[in-house]
């Protein structure tokens, strides 16, 4: 998808923001609650989109079903099946057929990349191919500063904006940020596809990522720490919590990992060199959202 094809929030500050009036994106469920009354809640929905690279077809995820064409870019950038310098000359969608094709400027082949592939903890049923590790040994990741005041300005904004997350839960969201403003916030049932809308978004802009921030609703699993790195983000941040291996490779490649964020409080467990304490953390309240169902 071309960069002036992308649309633009009409949100303050925001370049792309959920819109959870979208009709597509949920359904309205009849049901009844605890007391057995009557309840119509709206429900998210879930859709196959097949991804095609060239010729190849390379996976089927279950998505929300919006920016289909920025998933398909950043699944492919994330999974190192699009190098850099690589020319990609088309990116067509299929709404019938629930299917996108990308094609580039030269034949690829990525069977064995196709043959070692391993499932992930993430929602949705997430799929990371052997050799995305590949290359984190050589990464080194801007030497960026993330101030305090930043992130409690961030989770405020984030947590009040409305979104799927807030308005029907079983979501998730990933927003890209710089300094103390969300930019692009993206969701969808899986935190991974989430993440490669917003991977997407940054190879069909030419944004660069060394003064970015990626936050997410998320846990911060390896998954998500790789994915961010590989991107080349320095920051990641969540209001969730960590896995042992996430914090691990956040470690090898010294990638500021922070978790539990609640209010003005969070623990980083890597990459604490880049935080600068602007902000005086004590008396904030909580930024807890509101929300009208459960977060699966």
């Amino acid at each position: 998808m071309p960069a002036d094809d992308i649309p633009v929030s009409d949100r303050p500050g925001y370049l792309i923001a959920p819109d959870p009036e979208a009709p597509r994106l949920t359904r309205a469920v009849e049901g009844t609650d605890h007391e057995g009354r009557a309840q119509t809640i709206a429900v998210v929905e879930e859709r196959p989109l097949t991804i095609y690279l060239n010729g190849q077809e390379i996976v089927t995820a279950m998505t929300i079903g919006d920016y289909p064409d920025l998933l398909a870019l950043g699944f492919l950038r994330n999974q190192g099946m699009l190098r850099d310098g690589e020319t990609v000359t088309g990116v067509d969608h299929d709404d019938d057929l629930d299917v996108v094709v990308v094609r580039t400027d030269r034949p690829t082949n990525h069977e064995e990349k196709l043959a070692r592939k391993t499932r992930t903890s993430g929602c949705a049923v997430g799929t990371v191919f052997g050799d995305m590790m590949e290359g984190l040994e050589a990464l080194t990741l801007p030497p960026a500063e993330i101030r305090t005041s930043w992130l409690y300005a961030l989770a405020e904004r984030i947590n009040t904006t409305p979104s799927l997350y807030l308005g029907a839960g079983a979501i998730h969201g990933t927003v890209l940020c710089q300094g103390d403003r969300p930019l692009v916030y993206m969701e969808d049932v899986g935190r991974h596809n989430a993440v490669d809308k917003v991977a997407g978004w940054m190879l069909s802009t030419g944004t660069g990522p060394a003064d970015k921030i990626l936050y997410t609703t998320g846990r911060l699993t390896s998954e998500m720490v790789i994915k961010c790195a590989h991107m080349g983000i320095p920051a990641l941040v969540s209001r969730s919590g960590f896995t042992a291996w996430g914090v691990e490779i956040a470690r090898q490649v010294d990638l500021t990992l922070i978790g539990r964020m609640r209010g003005r409080r969070f623990v980083c467990l890597s990459g604490e060199h880049r935080l600068i304490r602007d902000a005086d953390p004590a008396g904030a309240s909580s930024d807890r959202p509101r929300r009208s169902a459960d977060h699966g």
